[in-house]
């Protein structure tokens, strides 16, 4: 969807399922939360789709998890016990530096530009 954002075109969800290589039925679920979230738009019917609601550039990799994941590294414990606020206080640097990685990537960043660019990880 990055890709073709500030064209007419519109993905659709076998298409998309393909190229990335997901299910279908979960790329549904997905495509829902980011919808409900107003990162993504979506036309019904025959030429119906999904889109980006904003510039690639603008969408955060933050934005994304938190929308489907919540908050990020979400601290479930009380602090109490011998290290509680210690284990806390390292919990919270930890998601705190988390967040601040996801901020700066948009997704402009993972759109690959050409059909011959390839990553290899």
């Amino acid at each position: 969807m990055a890709k073709s954002y500030g064209t007419a075109e519109l993905a659709h969800i076998e298409q998309l399922a393909e190229i990335e290589s997901v299910p279908a039925n979960y790329l549904v679920q997905i495509l829902s939360e980011l919808r409900n979230g107003g990162l993504i738009i979506s036309r019904r019917g025959k030429q119906g789709g999904y889109a980006l609601a904003r510039p690639p550039a603008e969408i955060t990799l933050y934005d994304i998890v938190k929308l489907i994941e919540g908050d990020l590294l979400e601290l479930n414990g009380t602090g109490e016990g011998h290290s509680g606020r210690r284990v806390n206080q390292i919990w919270r640097e930890v998601r705190a530096s988390l967040e601040t990685k996801c901020r700066s990537y948009t997704l402009a960043m993972f759109t690959v530009k050409t059909d011959q660019e390839m990553y290899y990880i």
